[in-house]
């Protein structure tokens, strides 16, 4: 039973961005309901809330930031497409939970928590901590019961992926054909007919020079610019300003106690004998008749626990430990489990009890008690969590206050620094469209080149460029785009023409060369050294020349193909041998099969989805977002 739990512990690394990225989280009843007008999308007639559309598109953000760094970019989360995509994977998300449960796939209690229990960011010193695990949702705003709702949907949809991905099927005999093509091995050849050589034999009149710069007037526009003045409200400029005491601090422990308390912990032992719930009652009889007949040997030698429960519970993630479970609180545990355990003396042995996995023995081990952390010790970290709380809704009060200053005194950014507190900064010269650092997005440099900022002279709109960071800007110089003069370009274009009359010579001759050695010919051409190359490594041959070659006729060698290169005019590869690859043995053949099932597993997961998506009554409504208010 615990082995599907500890498979699937890595399912869960995915729940764990959800406590990991900064973000703000929802109840759970918001998580599941909402207003018709807050609804972006509906699945069979069950909505999928503004909320969850937000903390999903935010969860998003937060994790591309993390991976790109400085060159994250907030814009590219404000386009209607990351948008669709995001409310498309909440879609299918919420498909493949409802279609796991329709087909009876469920994920108890017990092994949610036995999941919990393995995450490494909930335990103190190598063990699950019931306190620790408290503050980080608590830290996020999150429930357990909305965390525990989460991971529990995440295991019921893995089940049914998985019955999908683990059921692919490809025979040996295709395995083998793929391992053959991918090792297959061909020693090449290149030469080049390379432009430099025709450059000298090109020219080029001024009227052309003259047609190109009319016909091509974009390539030669100098784009609009402009420097700004600009106000930037971040809520990391509240933190500091954000007055909290000890004795703020001393009564949100003391109003919060059970967030810095370890609770009651039991160690317990069981052995397990399973039947299913529905299982005829004879089976059911038969089982409990064996539990019967193992207590009361239990009870007649209780030191004889740990060796009767390795040779008899089928519960295979506690048994050969002598059936120890470690240290768990309440909550933990199916109920009936539960009840029996915290009902117990240590050393004391249970009656049977029957759950959903059959019928358990159970032996209390130890107790420890609860334990509260010293309000010293946590000091420190109310006193910035307060601080944090205290500068968010400060930060909501005044984003509202600075909008309309900005945009009721739209001539000025005086009064909404003031406001504020903070000083007016100017930029260097933006350019249209040159996204650049963390404030100046593609929104942000929008708002910048509207017209409304650069011919009324007006404050643009206090825009979202950041998670809780604000910023106004207001136009101090504009240059707008201007055409460069030929006399600018001219030696440019000039040179770029001659290329591609070079060029067009090189391939000429390159096709001429080809046609000469595919009719077997031996024109005099530089070829350099033989290499070796394969599907997967073959250096610098891109990867159209590497298909021509693997094309190529390999029963009568050598043979030629060519190609036009930009930079270095015609490229032409000569065949000289074929070496197939070793026949593979079965650990190979194995593993190639392996992976192949997995992929056409996952390409029968794919169809099934989007049957799914075509057969349900799905309702989207793109919606707007806070990084979409002015």
């Amino acid at each position: 039973m615990f082995d599907f739990v500890r498979e699937k512990r890595r399912v869960v690394q995915i729940v764990l961005v959800l406590i990991i990225l900064p973000f703000a989280f929802f109840g759970l009843e918001s998580y599941q309901s909402s207003g018709e007008s807050a609804a972006p999308a509906t699945v069979n007639g069950k909505k999928i809330s503004q909320q969850e559309f937000e903390t999903a598109l935010r969860q998003q953000q937060d994790r591309m930031r993390q991976m790109l760094g400085g060159n994250f970019d907030p814009a590219m989360f404000e386009t209607d497409e990351m948008k669709q995509a995001v409310l498309d994977n909440l879609v299918a998300q919420r498909l493949l939970v409802e279609r796991a449960e329709a087909v009876g796939l469920t994920v108890t209690d017990e092994q949610v928590a036995q999941v919990i229990d393995g995450i490494d960011a909930f335990k103190e010193g190598g063990k699950f901590d019931q306190a620790r695990y408290a503050s980080a949702l608590a830290n996020q705003n999150m429930s357990p019961l909305m965390f525990e709702a989460r991971v529990k949907d995440d295991l019921v949809g893995q089940q049914l992926r998985e019955a999908y991905v683990q059921n692919g099927y490809t025979s040996n005999a295709v395995a083998s054909n793929i391992i053959s093509i991918n090792e297959q091995q061909r020693m090449v050849s290149v030469a080049y007919v390379p432009v430099q050589s025709f450059v000298a034999q090109a020219s080029v009149e001024e009227t052309a020079i003259k047609a190109y710069y009319d016909q091509n007037q974009k390539e030669f526009q100098l784009p609009e610019q402009a420097r700004v003045e600009y106000v930037k409200f971040a809520i990391n400029d509240l933190m500091a300003k954000s007055n909290v005491g000890s004795e703020d601090a001393r009564k949100y422990y003391d109003e919060h106690l059970p967030e810095f308390s370890t609770p009651e912990q039991r160690q317990a032992a069981h052995i397990l004998l399973t039947v299913e719930a529905t299982a005829p009652q004879a089976e059911q009889d038969a089982v409990r008749a064996k539990a019967e007949q193992l207590l009361k040997q239990i009870k007649q030698n209780p030191a004889k626990f740990a060796d009767l429960a390795k040779l008899n519970s089928q519960d295979p993630g506690s048994a050969m430990n002598g059936g120890d479970l470690g240290l768990f609180g309440r909550g933990m545990m199916v109920k009936p489990f539960e009840d029996a355990v915290f009902s117990l003396k240590p050393g004391g042995i249970s009656e049977l009890v029957k759950s959903d996995f059959g019928y358990h023995i159970i032996k209390l081990v130890a107790i420890k008690s609860s334990d509260a952390m010293v309000f010293d010790t946590v000091r420190d970290a109310i006193l910035t969590k307060l601080r944090q709380q205290k500068a968010s809704d400060n930060f909501a009060e005044l984003a509202e206050k600075f909008s309309n200053t900005v945009y009721e005194q739209s001539d000025t950014l005086k009064p909404a620094a003031e406001l504020l507190g903070v000083q007016i900064q100017q930029s260097a010269w933006l350019v249209k469209g040159a996204v650049s650092g963390d404030i100046w997005t593609a929104k942000m440099m929008q708002a910048v080149f509207s017209d409304d900022a650069v011919k009324n002279k007006r404050n643009t709109a206090a825009i979202e460029v950041a998670a809780d960071t604000m910023v106004a800007a207001r136009i101090l110089e504009h240059k707008p785009a201007t055409a460069r003069a030929l006399v600018e370009v001219r030696e440019m274009i000039k040179q770029k023409l001659i290329h591609q009359k070079a060029l067009d010579m090189a391939v000429k001759q390159g096709k001429m060369l080809l046609v000469q050695l595919q009719q077997g010919s031996k024109p005099v051409l530089d070829w350099t050294v033989a290499q070796t190359i394969t599907h997967a490594q073959h250096g610098a041959l891109d990867v159209a020349m590497v298909r021509q070659i693997f094309q190529a006729n390999k029963s009568k060698l050598p043979q030629y193909v060519g190609a036009e290169s930009q930079q270095n005019g015609f490229l032409l590869v000569r065949v000289d041998g074929i070496k197939e690859g070793e026949k593979p043995d079965d650990v190979k053949l194995a593993r190639y099969a392996q992976q192949l099932r997995q992929m056409t597993g996952d390409e029968l997961f794919q169809a099934y989805l989007a049957d799914a998506k075509l057969k349900a009554e799905i309702k989207l409504n793109l919606p707007k977002t806070a990084m979409d208010k002015p």
